[in-house]
């Protein structure tokens, strides 16, 4: 048989072109019985013999403009990896690159249920892994391109005849698959090598602020935490891997100061029993000498969260509470003595929230939406309902997205029931409310006690702009308004309005929160309230 003229000149043209082809071509030339009964076994054989791969390389004008191995080495840039894709059939009459008239899509085995889907591109060249070619990849397809999964496509038809190579892969190199094969429509296995980063961190600072006076600052925050993963030897503790490698997380925060305290331990379940809800459980214990009475609260809270869509989230949540009221400053008050010695606080809470801001420190584009009910009972038993809308608007900003100026406005709302105790009504003063009164200085006020309200209503406009080029220094021009009432009503007589002017200060080194210092000047105000025309905040951490 080494004589067969069909097989001599199949081995010469093995290497350039794949099998299928060169069927077709022998097939044409040598039409004798003898060869079309051999040519009909070979058939048979591969046919049956499994799905073998096809390599891609970087120099394939498949590849969508990949700086080769070689100039990387040059550049000192990190060499870019090869693709393998299943070789399968693909129609004569349709060229590689042409569009497709419907999409191909994966779901992609192991992605997080809360991870958006990338759209695909229309044609081959474009989709074919864009931006994304340092790993090796296995996946199948039946028009041989690889794409991400699309919303809203319909599901790639069957695959039933992939046709094969020849045993061994061709004279490139190329390895067989093995006993991989196709997998159904609409899914892909990937192979992804990945480093993990630094998960934990310990975190410790200080600061100052007009609200709050002196704190110290303390975390330890682990973020890839597991519960499960007991120590089997003192060994787990030395190379880091006791507690850790389920993707939970835990944060340990103590926050000790001259007037507020703070200690709380949480725990997080992002994906609970591999759901897209997510369980959050924490315990505190805080501690507040405010003004007219000191406040100690210690318990726990339960939360249980389901993210709809990449912005829109709903949660709820239980709390218990109990609440020590002591050292009053004013004797013979009813709403303060009232309320003197411990109190239990059990609540259910729903909340809905919309945020799409692009970033949580001095945001400059987005809104954030956040609507809340709960419904209280224990020692008092009322609802509460609460609003807060901020939207940032980006006026302009450097082609380089560098000094942004920013128009933000930013409304909260919330009504409390008539059985609410003091220390859970509304109050407003402050650098969080109203800017140029004291904290809680803007508050009802009842025989020199500061009662706070069943009703608030706040609203502020806020320009921002930056002062240096290295955006470290900005201007802020604002305006704060709003009110809060003993009772659901607005009284024009204590409506305040206060405008102003500030700085803000951002130092790397001392943390994501900026230094911000701030100027008010109340233009209305209730006879009671307590004026402080400067206010500011002040802190750093490692």
């Amino acid at each position: 048989m080494s004589g067969n003229s069909f097989l001599t000149e199949r081995r010469g043209i093995r290497g350039s072109r794949s099998a299928a082809f060169g069927l077709q071509i022998q097939a044409c030339r040598l039409l004798t019985p003898r060869n079309l009964l051999l040519l009909s076994g070979i058939t048979v054989c591969l046919a049956v013999s499994g799905c073998m791969q096809r390599r891609i390389a970087s120099e394939s004008p498949l590849w969508p403009a990949v700086v080769p191995a070689t100039e990387n080495a040059a550049t000192d840039d990190e060499p870019v990896d090869e693709v393998i894709v299943p070789a399968v059939k693909l129609s004569p009459h349709v060229h590689p690159e042409q569009k497709s008239e419907a999409p191909s899509s994966f779901q992609i085995r192991g992605q997080s249920p809360q991870t958006p889907p990338v759209v695909a591109q229309e044609t081959a060249r474009e989709s074919f892994l864009p931006q994304y070619p340092r790993f090796p990849m296995r996946a199948s397809s039946p028009n041989g391109w690889v794409r991400y999964q699309s919303p809203g496509t319909p599901a790639p038809p069957a695959v039933t005849e992939p046709v094969p190579l020849a045993p061994g892969g061709d004279a490139g190199g190329v390895e067989p698959l093995g006993d991989l094969l196709l997998q159904p429509p609409g899914t892909a296995d990937l192979d992804i090598f990945v480093e993990e980063a630094r998960t934990g961190r310990f975190m410790f600072g200080a600061g100052v602020n007009s609200n709050a006076g002196l704190t110290g600052h303390v975390v330890i925050d682990e973020r890839n935490f597991d519960i499960m993963r007991f120590p089997t030897s003192f060994q787990d503790f030395l190379n880091g891997t006791a507690f850790r490698g389920g993707g939970q997380g835990l944060r340990i925060e103590a926050v000790p100061g001259t007037l507020f305290e703070r200690y709380v331990v949480n725990f997080t379940e992002p994906y609970l029993l591999w759901t897209p809800f997510s369980l959050n459980v924490s315990g505190f214990l805080f501690e507040r000498r405010y003004e007219d009475w000191n406040e100690r609260r210690k318990g726990a809270r339960v939360g249980l969260g389901y993210r709809i869509t990449h912005d829109l989230s709903v949660n709820a949540s239980l709390r218990m509470a109990e609440v020590d009221i002591y050292n009053p400053s004013v004797d013979g008050v009813a709403e303060l003595d009232a309320m003197i010695g411990d109190h239990d606080l059990y609540g259910g809470r729903v909340t809905l929230a919309h945020d799409t801001r692009d970033i949580p420190f001095l945001p400059t584009q987005g809104h954030m939406l956040e609507l809340s009910f709960e419904q209280m009972f224990g020692s008092f038993d009322y609802p509460r309902g609460n609003l807060d809308y901020r939207q940032y608007f980006l006026v302009r900003e450097r082609a380089d997205g560098s000094n942004r100026h920013t128009l933000s406005f930013s409304t909260r709302l919330g009504v409390s029931g008539a059985q609410t105790p003091i220390f859970e009504n509304f109050f407003a003063g402050g650098q969080s409310t109203i800017r140029g009164f004291d904290f809680r200085g803007a508050s009802p006020v009842v025989s020199d006690v500061t009662v706070g309200g069943e009703f608030m209503l706040l609203g502020t406009v806020e320009y921002m702009f930056p002062l240096t080029a290295d955006d470290m220094l900005k201007g802020v021009f604002f305006v704060d308004a709003g009110t809060v009432e003993e009772d659901v009503e607005i009284n024009g007589g204590n409506f305040r309005v206060s405008p102003g002017f500030g700085i803000r200060i951002s130092v790397p080194a001392l943390g994501p929160a900026p230094l911000a210092f701030d100027f008010a000047f109340p233009v209305a105000n209730a006879p009671y309230d307590d004026i402080e025309h400067f206010s500011f905040f002040f802190g750093f951490g490692r």
